[in-house]
């Protein structure tokens, strides 16, 4: 069986799937799909974890400074210590994840 691959879910495809769904018109849909993807990173710049019940956790982590290696010449690099967002999907995502939809 041929698996054909998809392009990547967009915002432009959001905005879409709500003007085609909700029946909201499609500036008011690309504000709802900007302002919402806006408060995710609002909040994690002030340093607030977001949960989305059923999708799952975004977080902050503060990694340390550590050394590194240039992979051509093999040359020790200092890598500074940096603050990165994580996501761990809920055990909802994963059960559906693992067990898709046979599609046909």
């Amino acid at each position: 069986m041929t698996t054909i691959a998809k392009p990547s879910l967009t915002k432009a495809d959001l905005t879409e799937l709500l003007y085609d769904n909700v029946g909201v018109n499609k500036r008011e849909a690309k504000d709802i799909v900007d302002g919402f993807f806006n408060q995710i990173s609002e909040t994690l710049v002030e340093g607030e974890p977001v949960r989305i019940s059923g999708f799952g956790n975004f977080q902050l982590r503060d990694k340390a400074a550590r050394p590194g290696r240039n992979p051509k010449t093999g040359d020790l690099i200092p890598i500074s210590a940096r603050r990165v967002v994580t996501f761990h999907a809920s055990q909802k995502l994963k059960e559906a994840v693992e067990d898709p939809i046979e599609e046909v």
